[in-house]
């Protein structure tokens, strides 16, 4: 490199000092039409000029002080900015890019991602109404992340996390660490549901994944803490499986996007505000000739004040709240396409830190291990302390815990299944909820076909932390790319819903 600085200064100088005897020819702005024909002097006044172009090239400008404002994409039309109410907080936006309704997992990698490929050239804003996270599904989380699957969506997002977070302190730093333990997942099945294990088995291997199929016989041999009555089969993750905590990957979504610029409102979406768009038809539906798209949301602060946004782009990712915000959007409660709703509801996990001293409990390589009975459970560190609980199929938005269902529902499958752990000393509970699609226990992904400007990232049915990565990657293509480009998610998006094509997750895996 300074070899070819020194040949371009001099070429430099023997083009200038050979315009100079030229009366000005050679120089910017001289006059040239007295340009000196010289042969020699006017091939090293060509290459001069040449090597300043190569230079320009190869040589980046020094930057233009950065304006303090926010930038955005020239395509979504908005100056960030403009237009906000100065007796509002400096922080609040009136004007946004994108607004991501639900600070969750899914939510707040939705933001990371935007930000991660945009930086300034995206005003985003995230509105969530329990920045505590004290009711959200991530709070009731195991962590889980597990490849057994049986539609290869839900196997490719999950390989797709085991990637990223292989290579997650490049992404995150080491500020708040994820504590990945890669002790793999131990899924068992009756004779109900053996032959599906198998084959959904044999999808995962050929998509990348590792694990193996493991008779009763061969699952006493290998784990002695176990009771294989009632288990024909059990599928044993060998690779990029294990668990997580799951509000320190939140927390890296949230500090990393924010570090990008990224608006995190605390407040709740009440309302939305519509506009008459006569640029824009309707094809199809009742209400066919006539289009009335989102425009601003109504949010409530804290404080109980109320502020408008008004947005180029929303996506609603709100969890198991995600069935109400769409109907403020008069999704289920509109004519024509907007008869069809968000079919989510609220669904209440139960969670138990128990410890056990017994000599015959399970050690530290123990596998997350799911139960028919639908009852899962893990280590948690050190000192003989585990992670079980079981998910109600009754709807619910409580977070309250019954201090009585351990005991009538769970220690007696417990003790049946591990019974080392028949006795073991209960330490800690909570509940919360987690967002349920009750149409076939998939999650719903991409724009909505009515609304030309929302998007929905919702239902994940107990696997959203794991499937949040790629979600919110895949989201972030929809947005800045118009199209799937990592993985092709187009099957679980809301037009199957209208078609009345489900996408049935046979097996019941845990995040």
């Amino acid at each position: 490199m300074l070899r070819y600085r020194h040949v371009v200064r001099l070429l430099q100088q023997r083009s200038y000092s050979a315009g100079a005897a030229s009366n000005g020819g050679g120089l910017p702005g001289g006059d040239k039409s007295g340009e000196d024909l010289h042969p020699i002097r006017r091939t090293l006044r060509l290459l001069g000029n040449d090597m300043r172009k190569v230079k320009e090239f190869f040589v980046p400008k020094e930057q233009e002080p950065e304006d303090k404002g926010i930038l955005t994409q020239s395509k979504f039309q908005f100056a960030g900015e403009k237009g906000r109410d100065p007796t509002l907080p400096d922080d609040f936006q009136t004007h946004c890019d994108v607004l991501i309704i639900g600070g969750g997992g899914v939510g707040s990698s939705i933001a990371y991602w935007l930000k991660e490929k945009a930086r300034d050239g995206l005003n985003v804003v995230v509105v969530e109404k329990d920045d505590t996270y004290t009711h959200s599904a991530t709070r009731v989380s195991v962590g889980g992340l597990c490849q057994q699957f049986s539609l290869p969506e839900n196997i490719e997002m999950s390989l797709f996390a085991a990637d990223f977070l292989r290579g997650a302190k490049v992404h995150f730093g080491e500020d708040v660490p994820l504590h990945f333990t890669p002790h793999g997942h131990l899924m068992l099945a009756g004779d109900e549901h053996a032959e599906s294990l198998m084959r959904s088995s044999q999808i995962q291997n050929e998509l990348g994944a590792r694990n193996e199929l493991l008779t009763a016989d061969r699952l006493a041999a290998r784990f002695p803490w176990l009771n294989t009555e009632g288990i024909v089969l059990g599928c044993h993750g060998l690779e990029k499986e294990g668990w997580l905590n799951p509000l320190a990957l939140l927390s890296n979504f949230r500090r990393t996007a924010s570090g990008y610029g990224a608006h995190f409102v605390s407040g709740q979406v009440v309302d939305f505000e519509f506009l008459s768009q006569t640029d824009i038809s309707v094809v199809a539906g009742s209400n066919e000739g006539s289009y009335t798209g989102l425009d601003k949301a109504i949010i409530q602060l804290p404080d109980g004040t109320r502020r408008t946004c008004k947005f180029a782009l929303c996506v609603i990712a709100a969890g198991a709240s995600s069935g109400q915000v769409a109907r403020l959007a008069k999704i289920g409660v509109g004519p024509g396409m907007l008869q069809v709703p968000l079919p989510i509801d609220a669904r209440k996990r139960f969670m138990y830190a128990i410890n056990s001293q017994a000599q015959s409990a399970p050690g530290m390589t123990m596998p997350m291990t799911i139960d028919p009975s639908g009852i899962f459970i893990r280590r948690d560190g050190l000192g003989g302390n585990y992670i079980c609980g079981l998910d109600s199929i009754e709807e619910s938005q409580s977070a309250s815990v019954d201090p009585q269902f351990f005991d009538q529902h769970i220690r007696s499958k417990l003790a049946k299944r591990v019974p080392a752990l028949g006795e073991a000393q209960l330490v800690d509970s909570w509940a919360g909820s987690y967002d349920q699609n009750v149409y076939d226990e998939n999650g719903i992904v991409g724009p909505h076909p009515y609304y030309h400007n929302l998007y929905i990232a919702t239902g994940f049915s107990k696997h959203g932390i794991q499937q949040s990565l790629a979600v919110g990657r895949a989201v972030s293509e929809l947005i800045m790319d118009g199209q799937f480009r990592t993985i092709d998610l187009s099957r679980l998006s809301f037009d199957r819903l209208i078609v009345d094509q489900p996408m049935y997750e046979l097996n019941n895996v845990l995040s």
